[in-house]
Formats: structure tokens, C-alpha cells, sequence
């Protein structure tokens, strides 16, 4: 998914990616052929301007582009997901729905499936043969969110309905979803507590607890909630807390950026803590991230095996709200609850921003793409075991906003 400014408005509703560009007669000696490698790479020309598409077969080596390459988007500020063997495109649809496009890999190269309408939504994941979106409501005035069902054999939505968001907690406050996870055969819901009203929209009272909601699959219906105030609330907005490991537990991080009155206001670190397999309560685990990492606090992760993780951080400096996004990178292992800084990465003040949406075989390396302040682009191999980045893969004509992989 697209690291920008764009990421704190609502996620959009999935829309049709556009025609193909005019390709060049071939790719350069140094660039890899197509593959089941997937980037997207926003053009560095101007603001506004829409992804292209590029596919490749390495990561690791040569050079690809944009310029007369790839598949041009009809529309801004994207995201995207793959699921059983196909890639799905989102668009951030200002409230109004749009289309599902997806794709699937012949020949190394993008091939367009199909094409229809969905709403508006703010977090979707894979639950089961399915995509799991949810399109969350900000006003207190609206206790409903929405869930749609898209099956990514059929491509079609399937299954929908609502959810009360107000009726989990009766505090006052509405539950806004941070991600979704399939855990088991339930659906686990981290969210935010949120006043919901005018400019306060993230706001809460509540800013040392965390939840998680537990909802059965397919009908969607409240089965638990589980409690935590030894952090404040798992992930961020848009962003993915929760993590599942080889044995089934489930990992949750605090990025500790609850606001009110307008600032941080949670007392809690950043930390991790675990809902052990085969259970819907935390356990006695654990871990203070800013104790171990002189004080930063995790922004995002991407688990890599064996219980460690790449994570994206920021520094107490640095630290601001549910938006802000870590150029620091660091790996965690949360069986030995130690942690180390990475080495190899670009000086900080060359990195402008780093992707959200990266790739993991769950082989103890992770893909990371790197957009620089030289508008060129980099993949680059985190090897979790020595916590050392390796350039890789460069990009030029653009920003890289998300690595996957389509099977």
C-alpha cells in the first residue's frame, strides 16, 4: 500500500486501474524482465499524479522504470493487496464508490480479470478465499460500519452488512478499526476508542487501553472484545498491528500515539504484548520497545519468522500522531525480546519516505522500498538475522510506494 500525506483521509473505494502505457521495444540489458514481482511507483513530476504498475523478476539487482513501462492508473492515491494469486488496486474515492480491479501474472506481465463497484472503505484484508473491507463511520452520529465480502474466486461481493461500532465498548466513544486480521477462523479487530465528532475525530478519554475485537466468519457477529492497559491502542490508522507467528500467536504493537486536546496524550510506551493460540486474552508478556531502542517507538512492522520483525520507527523527536510514518528501521525479536538498529540504510536525510506495504517470504528478509530526495527509488533486502540492509533493486521516474508479490 501507497506511503503519502493522502493516508490520512479514508482509504478508498477499490477502482479500475487504466489503460497500458506505450512500451518500449524491450527492457535495457540491466533491467530485469517481467516477473510476479509487483511495484508501484508514483511519478516524481508532480503532485496528484497517478501510479504506475511495473512487474520483475528480481528484487535484488538491475534497474527498471518507468518511463514507456508498466501499467498507468486511472486515479490517486492507491492501495493494494494480493490474495490467492491476484492483485487488487484501491483508490482513495473521496466517499464515493468506485471499482475492484484485479489482476493476476501471465507471462511476468499484469492481466486484467475484471472490474466492478464497491463503497468506500478504510481497512481490508485476505479472510479465508475472501477480502475483508470495512468502511468505518467517523460521526458519532453514525453507529454503523459497513462489511463487504469479496471473493476472490468469484470476484464478486459475496456477502455484506453492518456492525454497530458503538456497542462494543459503551463508553461513549465510537470503535474505529485501526486493520483486520484473520486469526484462526475468527476475524481479529484492533480499533481506536474515538470521540468521533468535528476536527476530534481520533480523539479519545481512553488513551492508555487497548482492544481487540473477535468476530466469527462469515456472518460477523461480536463474539469478545480483548482488554489491555498496559498500552495504548495496537497499531495505527491504516496501519496493521497485529501479527500472527508459526505457532499461532498473535503479537500486537502499541506505536503509543493516542491524542486529546489536540496532542499526544497516553502515558503508556510503545511495547508488544501477545494473545497466546487457542486463546482471546492476553497473556503476561511483555516488551517495552522505547526501553531498548533509546526511546523510539515502532510505526509499522512486517513479520519475517521465527518471531522476529522488521519495523519502521521514529524517534522521540520525531514521535507524532497516528499519521506519522518511521524512516528508522530496526528488527525486533519478540521470543529473545531483544532489538537492534539496522545498518545499510541511506542517510536519513536522503530517505523521503519509506514503503508501508513490503514484502516478506517470511524467510528472515524482508523487501523495503525506499523513495530518495535523488527521485530515484530503491528496494532494499533486510536480512533480519544480521539486521543489515543491502541496496537492491533501483527504480528510476518515480517513488515506490508498495513490493508484493503475486504467486
Amino acid at each position: 500500500m501507497r506511503t503519502n500525506k493522502w493516508t490520512s483521509l479514508a482509504v478508498g473505494a477499490m477502482v479500475s486501474l487504466g489503460a497500458f502505457s506505450c512500451k518500449s521495444d524491450g527492457p535495457s540489458p540491466e533491467t530485469p524482465a517481467g516477473g510476479n514481482f509487483v511495484l508501484a511507483v508514483t511519478p516524481v513530476a508532480s503532485e496528484a499524479v497517478a501510479d504506475y504498475l511495473v512487474t520483475t523478476g528480481s528484487l535484488e539487482s538491475g534497474t527498471v522504470s518507468i518511463l514507456g513501462n508498466g501499467v498507468e492508473q486511472d486515479g490517486t492515491y492507491r492501495y493494494y493487496v494480493t490474495h490467492n494469486n491476484k492483485f487488487f488496486s484501491m483508490l482513495y474515492g473521496q466517499g464515493n464508490p468506485g471499482a475492484v480491479t484485479t489482476y493476476d501474472i501471465v507471462g511476468g506481465k499484469l492481466n486484467k480479470l475484471s472490474n466492478f463497484q464497491s463503497e468506500t472503505v478504510q481497512a481490508f484484508a485476505p479472510v479465508n478465499d475472501d477480502i475483508l473491507m470495512l468502511k468505518i463511520p467517523r460521526a458519532i452520529t453514525n453507529p454503523l460500519a459497513n462489511y463487504y465480502q469479496v471473493n476472490t474466486n468469484s470476484l464478486t461481493i459475496t456477502k455484506e452488512g453492518t456492525m454497530n461500532v458503538q456497542d462494543i465498548l459503551k463508553n461513549g466513544e465510537s470503535a474505529f478499526f485501526t486493520w483486520i486480521k484473520q486469526v484462526g477462523n475468527k476475524v481479529y479487530a484492533p480499533f481506536m476508542s474515538v470521540k468521533a465528532c468535528c476536527e476530534a475525530a481520533f480523539e479519545t478519554a481512553f488513551p492508555d487501553n487497548a482492544w481487540i475485537a473477535v468476530y466469527s466468519y462469515p456472518d460477523m457477529s461480536l463474539e469478545t472484545v480483548i482488554k489491555d492497559d498496559r498500552i495504548s491502542y495496537i497499531g495505527r490508522y491504516f496501519r496493521d498491528g497485529l501479527a500472527v507467528d508459526e505457532k499461532g500467536d498473535v503479537y500486537a504493537f502499541s506505536s503509543s500515539v493516542a491524542t486529546g486536546d489536540k496532542k499526544l496524550n497516553s502515558t503508556k510506551p510503545s511495547a508488544i504484548v501477545r494473545v497466546p493460540a487457542g486463546t482471546t486474552a492476553f497473556d503476561d508478556y511483555y516488551f517495552d520497545i522505547e526501553a531498548v531502542s533509546n526511546g523510539k517507538n515502532i510505526t509499522n512492522w512486517i513479520y519475517v519468522g521465527q518471531g522476529k520483525f522488521v519495523v519502521q520507527m521514529t524517534t522521540p523527536s520525531e514521535k507524532g500522531t497516528g499519521y506519522t510514518d518511521g524512516k528508522h528501521m530496526g528488527i525486533v525479536d519478540v521470543y529473545n525480546k531483544t532489538f537492534k538498529d539496522v545498518t545499510g540504510m541511506p542517510e536519513l536525510s536522503k530517505i523521503k519516505a519509506v514503503t508501508y506495504n513490503n514484502y516478506t517470504a517470511k524467510d528472515g528478509v524482508a523487501y523495503i522500498g525506499v523513495a530518495t530526495t535523488d527521485a530515484v527509488s530503491y528496494v532494499y533486502k533486510v536480512d533480519a538475522s544480521t539486521a543489515t540492509a543491502t541496496q537492491g533493486l533501483r527504480v528510476e521516474g518515480g517513488s515506490i510506494t508498495a513490493v508484493t508479490k503475486v504467486e
